[in-house]
């Protein structure tokens, strides 16, 4: 069954109950233990995503957002630039 879909998580939980079987374990027990295992690591694969996704945010803020937000602090200030700057001495 592993072997024919290739997923791991599903090649784990086939190893698990062949472990539990042969053993002698309650299988019951086996597929909450498994369950608990893979939101572990779904958890820890979604914060380490997280964790990605501020430095892949980090060049499109440098050159898209960053030249728009100066624009719009320092726009309202060149016209009084310009008038400082053209006053004779």
């Amino acid at each position: 069954m592993a072997a024919r879909t290739g997923v791991q998580e599903v090649g784990t939980f086939v190893s698990a109950v062949i472990q539990a079987n042969e053993l002698g374990v309650n299988i019951a027990h086996t597929p909450n233990v498994q369950a608990q295992q893979m939101r572990m690591r779904c958890r820890q694969r979604a914060e380490e995503l997280a964790h990605q996704a501020a430095v892949k945010m980090l060049i499109p803020m440098v050159f898209l957002i960053f030249p728009a937000l100066f624009v719009v602090i320092l726009g309202p200030a060149v016209p009084s630039l310009q008038s400082f700057l053209a006053m004779p001495k």
